[in-house]
């Protein structure tokens, strides 16, 4: 019956939920949707063919097939996308918290490392960081993480000294309460709903600037599945092989905004003005 109360309370969350399910278990069951054809294996002789009964989105430059890459693509976007907003939510709450509990030197030391990475426009450091780390998937998560984490640290700090200084926090500090327990029990739950929302909209988000690092040559490397180095591929066919483009483009754009409006649902569902 709760269930039921919350799935009718909440449709738009619930919705967009089950297509974020269905999303993840496409990437999880790849190999059979696609029937066990290999992502990379390359048949010279299919190159270039139109969608057909045979391909459903056509085969790329090397006869591969653009389906089964779309599909195991999903799954090195999706990893790499969850590994880059778990990076920047862990690290960003943790340095935020931090800074703003104890303040103090602790506070000015990292949010002038804030300010400094902030000072940077995000995708230009990010491609510096990538290039110097050299391209893959894995450096390119690192680069994002590495410029991203800074909006999470200002907003847990913001949060925290709000609470600092409530009453309860006082009276948990003069009854001798040990400072790792306040943070557990006090600091760090009152700001975790707001950041998991900030987190869950981010997703979306990482997504596009990790395809933009592969489509720039800074992440993944062929022969990888990913969508982004997918787009690079098919720009030079653009014109005699368009599904190239146009499949992988579309799968970024439906996994981007069916995250982007769960976060959106998701805010409203956590929403503390609704409680």
């Amino acid at each position: 019956m709760k269930i039921r109360n919350f799935i009718i309370k909440n449709k738009s969350f619930c919705f967009f939920a089950f297509l974020a399910l269905l999303i993840i278990l496409t990437a999880v069951f790849a190999p059979v949707i696609t029937d066990g054809v290999s992502p990379s294996e390359a048949v010279l002789g299919d190159a270039l063919k139109p969608p057909g009964k045979e391909h459903i989105f056509g085969t790329d430059k090397l006869g591969r097939d653009i389906f089964t890459r779309v599909i195991y693509g999903a799954r090195t976007s999706l990893v790499a996308a969850f590994s880059v907003v778990i990076l920047i939510f862990v690290l960003g709450t943790v340095l935020g918290v931090l800074a703003g509990y104890f303040g103090g030197w602790i506070d000015t030391v990292i949010m002038r490392i804030a300010d400094l990475m902030v000072s940077f426009p995000g995708m230009v450091f990010a491609m510096a960081i990538a290039g110097v780390l050299g391209a893959s998937i894995k450096n390119a998560v690192i680069a994002v993480a590495l410029v991203s984490w800074t909006k999470y640290a200002r907003l847990a700090r913001s949060l925290v000294l709000k609470i600092r200084n409530q009453d309860y926090v006082a009276a948990a500090v003069v009854t001798g309460s040990r400072t790792f327990y306040i943070l557990r029990k006090y600091m760090i739950p009152n700001v975790l709903p707001t950041l998991v929302i900030t987190a869950a909209t981010d997703i979306g988000g990482m997504m596009l600037e990790l395809a933009g690092l592969s489509f720039l040559g800074f992440g993944a490397k062929a022969p990888t599945p990913e969508w982004g180095l997918m787009l690079n591929e098919g720009r030079q066919y653009i014109q005699n092989a368009s599904w190239m483009m146009i499949f992988p483009g579309a799968a970024i754009f439906i996994v981007v905004v069916v995250f982007n409006l769960l976060g959106d649902a998701l805010r409203d569902v956590l929403d503390p003005k609704d409680e």
